[in-house]
């Protein structure tokens, strides 16, 4: 029997959209179906930790905001520990540590309002910075791209980060690296995404 691997093609891909937002957070564009859209809080009303905002836009090759981006959320809480059944630690009730955001229709900027994670374990008994694992998709994109945010004011966590520290060439970690502003009542880090040419951020392969 010939082997079916021989003569099957791979099938072809697409990019995602136009209208991602309108299936994944239909809200957002005025329908409303949920009684709970998924993805909306982040935290929950009971984690400790300090509240943060964080903000920024995903920019294409030109410089130009994308406004049909979406941008799913995955974090620990302020202890490091991450809501899922396998950790040692437990996270507060209403803790889910994920969430999903898209960009403003007009503006493309997005936002989230969280708490600020703590460091979480690594391999072989190392430790990771605090960070968020950002994921996005948008039209253009075929796979969506991992990334990641971490803390202008952790410097010395982020020096001895594991996955910082093997991103070459060194200055490329920057585009990793969001920036605290204090000037408001809840501090807000900036992180801009850039897909491509110069200060491309750093996707991770996983």
């Amino acid at each position: 029997m010939a082997n079916p691997l021989d003569y099957l093609k791979e099938t072809a891909s697409q990019t995602a959209g136009p209208y991602v937002h309108i299936g994944l957070v239909p809200s957002d564009t005025g329908i409303e179906i949920y009684d709970h859209e998924l993805g909306r809080d982040i935290t929950g009303p009971n984690a400790t930790g300090e509240r943060i905002r964080v903000e920024g836009r995903v920019l294409d090759g030109n410089g130009a905001a994308l406004k049909d981006v979406l941008i799913e959320v995955w974090q620990a809480n302020a202890e490091g520990v991450y809501a899922h059944p396998e950790n040692s630690g437990t996270v507060e009730d209403g803790f889910r540590g994920w969430g999903r955001v898209i960009a403003d229709f007009d503006s493309g900027e997005w936002s989230f309002e969280t708490v600020k994670p703590g460091g979480v374990p690594g391999r072989s008994g190392s430790r990771q910075a605090p960070h968020i694992n950002l994921w996005i998709v948008a039209r253009g994109i075929n796979i969506g791209l991992n990334t990641r945010l971490y803390f202008d004011d952790e410097g010395t966590a982020n020096a001895a980060d594991p996955v910082l520290g093997r991103v070459d060439p060194p200055h490329r970690r920057d585009t990793l690296i969001a920036t605290r502003d204090d000037s408001g009542a809840m501090p807000v880090y900036r992180f801009d995404i850039r897909l491509q040419g110069d200060g491309e951020t750093v996707f991770f392969d996983i």
